[in-house]
């Protein structure tokens, strides 16, 4: 069943007329979110905590920020942008009791309402706002005039306009430009952890160092392996985004297209669509989110061991000196 998209004409921004909204977290999406929502003439006040370089960076953007529970007070919808790990005690402690009849509660990941992390009042509307990319894009994109698309999801709809409200608050960041896609909390969280974990951060790193390790260890300079097998990435991805796969085979040389063809089926075959599987149902089952609340739990001795472990990794060090080449490279 193809995805229902919304466009501007869609949208009743009148939803939004005399409501505050209240950005919690004013990191890589809040400052976006934040920002755009003003631009669009919207009444938006931030949270942040003080003394963070988050909080002089909201004061430094002409905002003041307050305590999470007094922006949760003073708000009619609460956009709730802390990390995923730290989201239900600022729930617990500082929004909840602050949420009263009537209010809606916005996310950007669904990670926390579908595990029941937070299980928010029947009498609040609840729904899902997520722009498809990181927050400085969100935000280059919409000063430039264009956006972002967005999904948007419906959990709770305690008023009758939760849906309105994610529209027109999905409008305000500048989603409405490119095109808003209904989902459900679920498919947008199992999805998301999936396409982290398979392809666009595990299963993509992974590639990278095993093919640069590969080239490596058989005797070829680290330089040559790092471009054959980091720097050119970005290449093909760019073609690939730009138009999809088969554009890509169009703009590359027969050589290329033809070991695409025949070898790259050995890379990923049955045995590594097994392991996506696996990892998968993981996530379906609620057997990675429990591993993840452990992880936090316990202060994160497998994410600390693993940046330790991974910190000096020869791919980067080689990149950091390739890359000094090219000054015209940019980071978000």
């Amino acid at each position: 069943m193809p995805a229902k998209i919304y466009s501007r004409s869609d949208i009743r921004p009148d939803v939004l007329n005399g409501k505050r909204i209240a950005i919690i977290g004013y990191g890589n999406q809040g400052h976006a979110h934040a920002l755009n929502l003003r631009d669009s003439g919207l009444d938006v006040i931030v949270s942040n905590r003080p003394g963070s370089e988050n909080f002089k960076k909201a004061v430094a953007d002409g905002f003041q920020p307050l305590s999470a529970s007094e922006a949760a007070r003073q708000a009619d919808i609460i956009q709730v942008l802390t990390q995923d790990e730290l989201m239900a005690q600022v729930y617990k402690d500082e929004i909840a009791p602050n949420l009263t009849s009537g209010k809606s509660l916005l996310f950007a990941h669904g990670f926390n309402i579908l595990y029941k992390l937070i299980v928010p009042p029947p009498d609040v509307d609840v729904a899902l706002v997520s722009p498809k990319g990181v927050g400085k894009m969100l935000r280059r994109l919409y000063t430039e005039g264009r956006g972002l698309p967005a999904l948007i999801a419906v959990h709770q709809d305690a008023t009758g306009s939760a849906r309105d409200i994610a529209l027109a608050y999905a409008d305000g960041i500048g989603s409405s430009r490119a095109g808003i896609i209904e989902t459900t909390f679920k498919e947008e969280t199992e999805c998301d952890l999936f396409g982290e974990q398979a392809v666009l951060c595990g299963g993509a790193t992974a590639l990278v160092q095993a093919g640069f390790e590969t080239l490596v260890e058989a005797g070829y300079q680290p330089e040559v392996a790092y471009f054959e097998c980091l720097h050119e990435l970005k290449l093909i991805v760019d073609l690939v985004h730009e138009g999809g796969i088969a554009w890509m085979r169009k703009c590359i040389s027969n050589t290329a297209e033809f070991g695409d063809y025949t070898r790259g089926p050995r890379i990923i075959d049955e045995s590594a669509r097994e392991k996506m599987r696996q990892i998968l149902t993981e996530i379906q089952s609620g057997e990675f989110a429990g591993e993840w609340i452990h992880e936090n739990q316990t202060n994160q001795p497998v994410l600390n061991a693993s940046r330790s472990s991974n910190n000096n990794l020869l791919v980067d060090t080689v990149g950091d000196k390739m890359r000094k080449m090219m000054p015209w490279l940019k980071k978000f």
